[in-house]
Formats: structure tokens, sequence, C-alpha cells
């Protein structure tokens, strides 16, 4: 039985793009880096920037993976809209600064972790809704290049999911994000069509702003399988009988 992500791809990686499919969404994923970082981690903290995830749906999931968030020091849980509209900037000079809000209570946040030396992980969970609601290609651009210098300045690892409707044409954000990323997690459905004994796979795909890698990567052809379950997800090796035992 393989597992995925590994630790060093939580702790240390840089920017992590995640991309997800309407038939295949990766929440999932984004609840194991959560699991994987604070279960292997004790000096470790995750930043939740929250745009459609709501938490008590995220503290529902964490506690099957006997994870508690309540009160817990190491979770903090940010509601991106809230943060955004509580913004007293709107537009200078024809960009919209509303999201820098959440650039600066995160700076906060990660300045005391990195005080005391904790490991931190940052999750924004959904970009692609942000373009939905109205945010410009290019003020994402520029919320992600922030978040992503913001980070990288502190050591933490940065992990954002973009929702792709069309896997044809991806879209413009979705190639600007590429060209900030260390690591891209695609999670897409079966080619085959839908299986009972597998949910969908993912693949690692190296970025280009990753001079070393020290994760094995997984093309399409050895792209890791996985099937959800109630009690989280069961990864295994394309094209072995592990994962309909």
């Amino acid at each position: 039985m393989q597992t995925f992500p590994p630790s060093d791809l939580v702790i240390g990686a840089g920017f992590v793009l995640m991309t997800d499919e309407l038939p295949a969404p990766a929440d999932f994923l984004l609840y194991r880096f959560l699991h994987v970082l604070i279960r292997e981690a004790k000096q470790s903290n995750c930043i939740f920037l929250s745009v459609s995830e709501d938490f008590d749906r995220i503290k529902t999931v964490a506690s099957k993976a006997s994870l508690n968030l309540v009160q817990n020091a190491k979770f903090k849980f940010v509601d991106v809209i809230k943060a955004s509209e509580a913004s007293p900037e709107k537009a200078t000079g024809g960009a919209d600064t509303r999201l820098y809000s959440i650039i600066n209570l995160l700076s906060l946040h990660i300045g005391a972790m990195k005080a005391a030396e904790e490991q931190t992980l940052v999750i924004l969970d959904d970009i692609a809704s942000l373009e939905w609601i109205g945010f410009s290609t290019l003020d994402l651009f520029r919320f992600a290049r922030a978040l992503k210098a913001l980070c990288l300045k502190s050591g933490a690892t940065l992990v954002i999911r973009h929702h792709i409707l069309d896997v044809s044409e991806p879209g413009h954000l979705f190639r600007l994000l590429l060209q900030l990323c260390s690591y891209h997690i695609e999670v897409c459905p079966l080619a085959s069509g839908r299986s009972g004994a597998v949910s969908g796979e993912l693949c690692l795909h190296s970025g280009p702003c990753k001079s070393e890698f020290k994760n094995r990567l997984l093309s399409r052809t050895s792209a890791l399988q996985y099937r959800l379950t109630d009690g989280g997800a069961m990864f295994f090796n394309k094209g072995t009988s592990e994962g309909v035992l």
C-alpha cells in the first residue's frame, strides 16, 4: 500500500500547485497534507486560507482521521472572503487590493511561527472560485506571487488548489500559476471512465521553480491511483490489484 504525500512534499517544498477536475475533486488531498504535517512534524502549524471549505466540514473530516482541530493551536482557519470584504482598500491604480489584507494577516501568523522555529504549511483551498466571483486573473496571479514570496522568506510550504473546468483549455490563470510552482500535483479521473474500485489518480510533476527534486515524480504512465473511503483515501500503484482487494 502506498502513501501520499511524502513528508518532504509537505515540509520545505516551496510552492505546490494542486489541480483537480469536477469528476475528481482534490479535497481529500488537502486534508492529507494537513494530516501529514500535524502527525509527522512535532513543531508544526497549518494556516488554512478558505474560499470554499467550511470550518465545520474541515473539522468533521479531520476527526475521521483522529485529528482534533477544535481549539488546536497548530491549526488556524482564515475565511478569505470575509477577510477581503472587511478590507477598507478597494481598487488603487487599476489593481484590486482587497486580498492584501490576507497577506498582512498571514505575515503576522507566519512571523510568530518562524520566531518559535515551527514548520508551517499554508493552504489556499480554492483560487479558481476567487476568479469566478470577480477577482481578475492578474490580481490573483499577484496574490499567489505575494503568498509564495512570503512563504519562501519564512521557509513555509504553500499549497494552492486550482480547479480545471476544461482540460483541453485550462486557462490563463493556470498557466501563470504553473510558472511559479516548485511541484504540480495533478488529480484527475480515470481516462477509462468511472470505477467502483478506483476513484481517480494523481501525478506529481516538476515545476519550473525547483532546481533539485527530492521527491520521485509520477508521470501519467506511472500515476498513483486512489480510492476514497469513509476514513480517507487509500493509495496504490497503477495497474496493481491491491486497490481492489
